[in-house]
């Protein structure tokens, strides 16, 4: 599934979990490092204003969906994928990483939030060491001489897995930056995935995920925050639907 997007096309190139599962695994077993990205509709709106960002996800390895539109849109072009949240992506990731003897480095969030994570995914992952925690300053630049060198923090610390918490744009640019300074770790770009373990924040009930009204909930929850970030992607939504409609015609004329 493709998303065209100021001239360039970014794909979900990571169709399923099983999938992810198994890219992942080869990484680890040839010490390659890789990052990934979970698109949604608010990255869509953010890559469309950011030259920036759109670099930094043209160095994604992977790239899943995260948000049920971006799978009913793939559905609708007839190149279906299955959703792949960010936060729901830790606990596999973690699981693969203890199985093949795989450290983890935790980024991003508040000393707090990183201190509690860990000793959650320590307690429900068999084998997981957590040997390192960085959470910056606010401001941080991902970018910066300053991250470069938290980078090689994380490289000498001997993780080759770390779940990169700081929301879009900055951990897909961290995890871009971290593919050349750091080549074999893994960097997965998680979102609010840590403050969950941590319960800093709260996720939606599941029989509000079943019906995907995870977006409504989490907007009530924080209107003046959340409220503009989701009309911005209600807008947006019509027309990426026409385009997925249109590619759906397109491969059926080849």
């Amino acid at each position: 599934m493709f998303f065209g997007v100021e001239g360039e096309e970014i794909e979900v190139n990571v169709p399923n979990w099983a999938v992810l599962e198994a890219r992942v695994r080869e990484r680890f077993a040839q010490r390659r490092g890789f990052a990934l990205a979970t698109i949604n509709l608010d990255h869509i709106v953010k890559l469309r204003a950011s030259p920036r960002f759109r670099m930094a996800y043209a160095a994604q390895d992977f790239v899943v969906a995260d948000g049920n539109p971006i799978v009913w849109m793939s559905r609708l072009a007839g190149r279906p994928v299955s959703l792949i949240p960010g936060s729901e992506a830790i606990l596999p990731l973690a699981r693969l990483a203890a199985a093949q003897g795989v450290t983890v480095a935790l980024f991003g969030a508040s000393d707090r939030v990183l201190a509690a994570a860990q000793e959650y995914l320590e307690r429900e992952v068999r084998d997981l060491r957590v040997v390192c925690r960085i959470a910056p300053a606010m401001g941080f630049d991902p970018e910066s001489e300053l991250a470069e060198a938290m980078l090689g923090e994380i490289a000498d610390s001997g993780a080759r897995l770390c779940f990169v918490a700081l929301g879009a744009p900055k951990q897909e640019m961290f995890a871009a930056h971290g593919r050349k300074v750091a080549p074999e770790v893994g960097f997965a770009s998680i979102g609010a995935g840590l403050d969950f373990y941590a319960g800093e924040q709260n996720r939606a009930p599941e029989w509000v995920r079943k019906f995907a009204l995870e977006w409504l909930w989490r907007a009530a929850s924080s209107p003046r925050r959340l409220g503009p970030r989701y009309a911005k992607c209600l807008a947006i939504l019509p027309g990426e639907a026409a385009k997925a409609a249109l590619i759906r015609l397109k491969d059926r004329k080849v």
